[in-house]
């Protein structure tokens, strides 16, 4: 499997930055609420955004890029042209 960054360095910082402050804030809740299921959920959520800036590869973008691309390939067999057009009865 050939993993590429798929995501600008502008786009990693704010990334890095994001999940780092989520990460601290869910933490921080953390301490004075261990029970809370959330704030796990929360902290996972902001590692994976800190590690996604790092790596610089998302994997929802690399989804959406292969779907967009699969798009183009159906089109392009097809010969829509223009991809789908809605239908207005008018």
């Amino acid at each position: 499997m050939n993993v590429r960054p798929n995501i600008g360095i502008i786009n990693a910082l704010v990334r890095i930055t994001m999940g780092l402050t989520i990460l601290a804030w869910s933490t921080s809740k953390m301490v004075k609420r261990p029970w809370k299921d959330s704030y796990i959920f929360m902290a996972m959520l902001g590692a994976m955004k800190v590690g996604e800036g790092i790596v610089r590869y998302c994997p929802l973008t690399a989804a959406y890029e292969k779907g967009q691309d699969m798009m183009e390939d159906n089109n392009a067999e097809t010969g829509d042209g223009e991809g789908w057009i809605p239908y207005n009865p008018s």
